[in-house]
């Protein structure tokens, strides 16, 4: 079992690599000032957001996922994308369409970061 401040690592780890790919996909609509200490940092709050307000959200959305059958958790994770544009000026996403499809990029790479991790067990 992994400790929890391994997870959260791997967690920041896979935040700021999605952001990274996402801001490489959609190159006009994600600004990072063509900085990495940017990524990096958005990657950290990215984290943060998604251990202490994404549970809050999901619970609070519960009627809407359960209706949509999940789908409704891609707009929660383009939800926790675009709050952590707002809460950091220097990482720019143009606007909440953009925040989603980048939600569903990091979403992606964090599968395949858990599956590549799961398989080395």
């Amino acid at each position: 079992m992994k400790s929890p401040i391994t997870r959260f690592l791997i967690r920041w780890l896979v935040s700021s690599l999605g952001l990274w790919i996402a801001a490489g996909i959609f190159t006009d609509s994600i600004d990072y000032e063509g900085r990495v200490g940017v990524i990096i940092t958005a990657g950290f709050i990215l984290a943060i957001i998604n251990v202490f307000i994404r549970p809050i959200v999901v619970i609070l959305s519960l009627p809407a996922i359960l209706f949509s059958l999940g789908l409704f958790m891609i707009v929660v994770n383009g939800f926790m994308v675009f709050l952590a544009s707002v809460l950091y000026d220097p990482l720019h996403i143009s606007n909440f369409w953009v925040a989603i499809l980048a939600g569903m990029v990091i979403g992606l790479v964090n599968y395949l970061v858990s599956a590549i991790l799961e398989e080395r067990k």
